[in-house]
């Protein structure tokens, strides 16, 4: 088993190789897994990532979800270890942010749905739902404080057999991956 050190930079090697065909098919692989699911099904709203680099591409599926009636939020940080959903009714109002991913421009309002379904980024996961994060802590620190259902997008190559875990690792509910 490979450290976390050397997994993040293999997994983000193999990602910077796909080409923007190879990430759309899949993103639209993993839209449809998501829109079919229980636990999507179920929420009135979704907290979901805005993708950066070549992560699965989740404005289309946000747009899908708000489309379907659920309100959407994405997070916005603040500081070096503060993270915040906040609603996006207008998928135009986003900006490079932290760490030059993309998030609101306006800092409000604050979601507050406690049922929300959680969409967690990440360069690996297992079957188990334990996932490998970019090594920030925002989501382990957000569930910890504020527990929520988790669904995983990726792709085939970021689901691996088995991966360690740590106290603080919060895993996911589900993972849902897309061969590229």
């Amino acid at each position: 088993m490979l450290d976390k050190r050397a997994l993040r930079r293999e997994i983000a090697a193999q990602k910077r190789a796909l080409s923007p065909a190879q990430i759309e098919a899949a993103s639209a692989d993993l839209t449809a897994q998501l829109l079919a699911h229980p636990l999507f099904r179920a929420a009135r709203s979704l907290y979901a990532y805005l993708s950066y680099n070549q992560e699965v591409r989740t404005l289309p599926l946000i747009r899908q979800a708000q489309a379907l009636g659920k309100r959407v939020a994405v997070p916005k940080v603040y500081g070096e270890t503060d993270m915040r959903f906040l609603w996006l009714d207008d998928p135009a109002r986003i900006a490079p942010g932290a760490f030059g991913i993309p998030e609101p421009v306006d800092d409000g309002p604050e979601a507050d749905d406690p049922a929300a379904l959680v969409l967690m980024p990440g360069l690996a996961f297992d079957p188990q739902g334990h996932r490998l994060g970019y090594g920030g802590g925002f989501y382990d620190r957000f569930l910890a404080a504020e527990p929520h259902p988790t669904i995983a997008l990726c792709y085939a190559f970021q689901l691996l057999p088995q991966l360690e875990t740590e106290a603080h690792d919060i895993p996911v509910d589900a993972v849902l991956s897309a061969p590229v």
